[in-house]
């Protein structure tokens, strides 16, 4: 089988992960990927952050944590929305796009394929529309000198798979493809 086809074939969300650091230069060719991905008329209306910074991605996984304790509330709460990677990469778009939603989804595609391909985990985790809606949602993107009006589209944590956190494979539904010959 094709290499490329594998590493789409058999990709996983992983919700669970070693505690253990990404070498920046795998983190580096993930979101290198993640900038070749396609986009309407070429316009590469995303946005990669890139955050390895522990602060920082405490800091997103708290506000992304409060908005789904809002959405779903338990008595416990949920938790680290992030399942303990290491590393996040928020995808952003240009609110002005039209195809923003489309060319954000490429972007998270690509950064969660390559993670395969290197030998990583990643999932995506949503809210980040939500997260950049908040007050310190705006003031983090002030803080990182991003002025532009920007939509969150995804959050793709990376990070070295525990065992106990891969998702199975599902199968494929029986009627996913309609051919038409």
């Amino acid at each position: 089988m094709n290499k490329t086809i594998e590493d789409i074939i058999t990709r996983r969300s992983v919700k669970k992960y070693l505690d253990k650091q990404v070498p920046m230069e795998l983190v580096e060719e993930v979101v290198k990927a993640g900038t070749y991905a396609p986009s309407g008329m070429n316009c590469q209306a995303g946005k990669i952050i890139a955050v390895t910074n522990k602060e920082m991605r405490d800091r997103l996984s708290r506000i992304n944590g409060d908005i789904l304790n809002k959405l779903y509330p338990t008595p416990s709460g949920h938790g680290d929305p992030f399942y303990g990677a290491p590393v996040v990469l928020v995808v952003l778009a240009k609110k002005e796009i039209g195809t923003r939603i489309y060319d954000g989804s490429l972007v998270m595609e690509n950064l969660m394929v390559a993670a395969n391909a290197l030998g990583l985990g990643s999932c995506w985790i949503h809210r980040a529309k939500e997260t950049f809606e908040t007050e310190e949602g705006k003031q983090i993107l002030k803080e990182l000198g991003i002025t532009d009006e920007y939509e969150g589209i995804g959050n793709c944590i990376l990070g070295y798979t525990d065992p106990s956190g891969l998702m199975p494979q599902s199968p494929r539904k029986e009627d996913f493809v309609v051919w038409v010959k």
